[in-house]
């Protein structure tokens, strides 16, 4: 379990295909502190940290992950969000984010607005997924509210903080971005499509 409160970006460093899997190595201010078998969120995707070198360490994604999100776009040079796993007891300062992809999405717009930005996305509606004006939602990992809510898309404002510290200051018009749906807005989506 994440918070959706991204620690700190990492950088591309080796991308290395096996059968269907995809070995990300990544260098890092934390990786230090990490430990093999750990979870890490990348751009909101759970992964295992499978080898540590130094200030490197590689995880696996399979082909699964890497059809449903944008692990498989990734290039060498490439900047991630990057979150540990939350511990238990620690103040809850995002919402709770699973660190499982429900889809992704593309980015259809992005403003200025005097020091802050609104970005636009649009994402498929049939995979029945549905976002709550003022909800939660996981962009890339990172925890926002929802602003203009629509059947297919939806907008998020951010801050400086957040456009600086995150892959928010590198996203273009045209980009695909990984979306975990609130656990909430997901239980209501269900219980509003089982009364038919």
């Amino acid at each position: 379990m994440f918070t959706g409160i991204i620690e700190t970006l990492g950088k591309v460093e080796k991308l290395e295909k096996e059968g269907g899997n995809l070995h990300i190595t990544v260098s890092s201010t934390i990786t230090s502190e990490l430990k093999i078998d750990q979870s890490v969120s990348h751009n909101g995707v759970c992964l295992t940290v499978v080898s540590i070198d130094a200030d490197q360490y590689t995880v696996t994604a399979i082909e699964e992950t890497l059809s449903k999100t944008n692990l498989g776009d990734l290039k060498v040079g490439e900047l991630v969000n990057l979150e540990r796993a939350m511990l238990l007891g620690a103040r809850l300062d995002g919402h709770i984010v699973q660190g499982h992809v429900d889809q992704t999405a593309i980015c259809t717009s992005i403003e200025e607005k005097e020091g802050s930005w609104v970005y636009t996305f649009a994402y498929d509606p049939k995979l029945n997924n549905v976002t709550i004006e003022k909800g939660s939602i996981t962009v890339d990992g990172v925890s926002l509210t929802v602003v203009d809510s629509k059947k297919d898309s939806f907008s998020v404002a951010i801050i400086p903080y957040t456009h600086e510290h995150t892959r928010f200051h590198t996203y273009k018009v045209g980009d695909t971005i990984n979306l975990e749906f609130d656990v909430v807005g997901k239980y209501v989506s269900r219980l509003l499509e089982l009364r038919g």
